[in-house]
């Protein structure tokens, strides 16, 4: 079953669009916190068609994702005891507990420490959403992770924006061919992650 390309080219469709900019912001904004589709693949197919404005879209899809972090933490911040009993029910809740009560003490007593994680995990396939939501759950200081969140969303959108500057069509045409294998394997490993803490 495809399911990502068929995303990804209508994301394409997006990018042809005369406020395709606008489009960019508000799919970045929404993936910071709730929609499963990464701006990448918007970001793009943009830069190819106007490569001398690589950096441009890289900020725009930035401004975005920030904005999007902020609902991100205050929705983990504020329902995450909506959610308690939901959790309890799959078996979660006594695991994820002992997660954001150790996560919560190093972020709230060594705060730059839990910046550099999120930093760090801008290499890894967390989603943004999941980030967001697990520093506010844990109440982690707004500067250092607004300050993570940029830089570890920051390297991620330049470099492909940087790369298909580069690159030209040859990167682009990678990333189309690509892009179903690349969004199941996201989707095991984050499948398989799930597994993991509801197993232990």
């Amino acid at each position: 079953m495809r399911l990502f390309r068929p995303l990804y080219e209508k994301a394409l469709e997006w990018a042809a669009q005369p406020r395709a900019d606008v489009w960019l912001c508000v799919l970045s904004f929404f993936e910071a916190f709730i929609f499963p589709v990464a701006p990448e693949i918007m970001l793009a197919p943009m830069t190819l068609a106007r490569p001398k404005r690589w950096w441009y879209f890289a900020s725009i899809s930035l401004a975005g994702s920030l904005a999007g972090s902020i609902i991100g933490y205050e929705l983990g911040h504020y329902a995450f005891h909506y959610l308690q009993p939901f959790l309890a029910d799959i078996g979660w809740s006594q695991h994820l507990d002992v997660m954001v009560k150790k996560f919560g003490t190093a972020a709230k007593q060594h705060p730059w420490e839990a910046f550099w994680m999120l930093v760090a995990a801008g290499f890894l396939p967390i989603p943004m959403k999941v980030a967001s939501w697990a520093c506010g759950i844990v109440g982690m200081p707004i500067l250092p992770f607004l300050a993570g969140i940029a830089i570890g969303r920051g390297k991620r959108v330049f470099l492909v924006a940087g790369v298909i500057r580069l690159g030209g069509e040859r990167a682009e045409r990678a990333l189309h061919r690509h892009i179903e294998t690349a969004g199941w394997v996201i989707v095991a490993i984050i499948v398989a992650l799930g597994l993991y803490f509801y197993l232990r």
